[in-house]
């Protein structure tokens, strides 16, 4: 059952951004958001079915028949929403909201597309309806960067099944397996052992594969002295856990050990640098000094790290592109890496929330080097 009283917060804080913007009313169709908002959980995929509409005293969201009883059972029957399945265009059920409401200005989020914005106008101007339609650039993903406790929860228990898959992937890998067959028994593992989804298609990289950051698993078989790279999350209540770490398959060679040791430092220098405020393009920089310092700064390229929550990457990040603040509350990833092309790659990642004495890692999967036996 939705947790109404962290849902009743989300929308105060959206609501308390709508007076201050001028807002009379806003129009939401991003699924994310919408699951922020309403908690219905495992109710949305990746069709855009639904629309909200949002006043200061008033919440309606139209949906279809497909969707329609999960959402009373999902929400229950003291649920401030005002569920509809009407067989409507969803830009005229929109319109006709607008009409109801007297609202003269409709906030719609960036990410609304343009034949959704377009029919919206033309059924707002067939009733005659005048309204100003401001475009919120990701406003509600700002609000979504500080997680409550209902939240941090379902993030712990996913990060939970994402270590325990970890320990058990550890005792299958063996020479002659391919990246695809040990794909296939970590997620089996995840979805049998605590979730209910998995947080995007894992990465399995092994030798060579390893140094493409985004390799995908494949026939690439595993060898004796090979280190495997594995990238990969359970999802739980539509919450995201993500985690990297690299292993080696049999004793690691003297330069194996070496790059991994600059990886982990730079890894743990970045998350005792992180504290509340820090600025996302500072910590990435730092990064890039430990690994730079070392010799291998030509083989960094990618953002040290992103937030996680309802989506597997959101606000606010640890990248080039960020020069803001990372506030308390939000949870982020903390992820260096080094990819030697045809040698090898190593990434250690865990996820975490930053708190007030700075970032606290829900991964409990350990930093050192593990070498599996053959």
């Amino acid at each position: 059952m939705v947790d109404a009283l962290a849902c009743a917060g989300r929308i105060a804080r959206f609501r308390t951004l709508m007076a201050e913007r001028g807002y009379d009313a806003a129009i939401i169709r991003n699924n994310p958001d919408l699951r922020w908002f309403t908690g219905a959980e495992r109710t949305f995929d990746d069709e855009t079915a639904h629309t909200a509409f949002v006043t200061q005293d008033g919440l309606w969201l139209h949906t279809d028949s497909r969707y329609y009883n999960t959402f009373l059972t999902r929400l229950g029957p003291d649920t401030p929403w005002r569920i509809d399945m009407d067989i409507v265009d969803p830009a005229r059920w929109a319109a006709a909201r607008v009409l109801e409401t007297r609202s003269h200005t409709v906030a719609v989020e960036d990410t609304l597309d343009l034949a959704f914005f377009d029919d919206l106008s033309d059924e707002c101007r067939r009733a005659s309806v005048a309204c100003l339609m401001p475009r919120m650039h990701g406003d509600i993903c700002d609000l979504r960067k500080i997680k409550d406790a209902e939240e941090i929860e379902l993030m712990r228990h996913a990060q939970a099944t994402t270590d325990a898959a970890f320990d058990h992937i550890c005792g299958f890998i063996k020479p002659g397996l391919t990246e695809q067959q040990i794909r296939a028994e970590l997620e089996n593992y995840m979805l049998m052992n605590g979730a209910d989804a998995l947080s995007f298609d894992s990465i399995i990289a092994t030798g060579a594969n390893g140094a493409n950051p985004h390799a995908q698993p494949g026939e690439t078989v595993v060898r004796e002295g090979d280190l495997i790279v594995m990238d990969y999350g359970a999802g739980y209540h539509d919450y995201h856990s993500d985690m990297t770490r690299t292993v080696c398959v049999g004793e690691a060679s003297e330069e194996q050990r070496k790059v991994y040791d600059v990886v982990r430092l730079a890894h743990e220098t970045c998350a005792a640098a992180a504290k509340p405020g820090c600025i996302g393009t500072d910590i990435q920089a730092l990064a890039v000094k430990v690994i730079t310092d070392a010799g291998y700064g030509d083989y960094f390229k990618h953002g040290l790290g992103h937030g996680v929550g309802l989506e597997i990457h959101e606000r606010p990040n640890f990248g080039r592109s960020y020069p803001f603040p990372v506030p308390e509350g939000s949870v982020v990833t903390i992820e260096p890496g080094i990819y030697l092309p045809g040698k090898f790659g190593i990434r250690l990642e865990d996820f975490g929330l930053m708190t007030a004495e700075g970032f606290v890692p829900f991964t409990q999967s350990t930093h050192d080097l593990v070498c599996l036996p053959c």
